[in-house]
């Protein structure tokens, strides 16, 4: 008997790491595409309007791949999994933005919060279903 509990609490900490890296992931793509956007905005005649759409676009890209790797080998609840990912990656953004601007919660943010948590989702249903 102590043996599946023992069990049980390792494929739950197995699961979390998961999501984490998913999360890793995603953060790790969103740098790297954001970074080709400062570029493009550098170098061309482009709007600095665009910015909110296209880190809104980024992001959720960003969580829809992460999330889907994450729940790849998990193979269960990839909504809720891919869902989780989403919202572990807004804590961070957040929290690492505030440090910067202070907290602050407008539209945009609860948009960025929605798609987040949307993408993810999405992003997990894809994974544990990728045979």
């Amino acid at each position: 008997m102590q043996k599946t509990i023992i069990d049980e609490g390792n494929i739950a900490n197995r699961t979390f790491l998961k999501i984490l890296k998913g999360t890793a992931i995603s953060i790790g793509i969103t740098l790297l595409l954001l970074l080709i956007f400062a570029v493009v905005l550098t170098y061309t005649e482009i709007s600095e309007n665009a910015m909110p759409v296209v880190i809104i676009a980024i992001s959720g890209v960003s969580i829809l791949i992460g999330s889907s790797i994450s729940t790849l080998k998990i193979k269960k609840n990839g909504m809720i999994h891919g869902a989780l990912s989403g919202f572990f990656y807004m804590v961070i953004i957040y929290a690492l933005s505030s440090i910067e601007n202070g907290f602050l919660l407008n539209s945009t943010a609860f948009i960025m919060i929605g798609v987040s948590i949307f993408m993810g989702a999405i992003g997990g249903i894809v994974g544990v279903n990728i045979k």
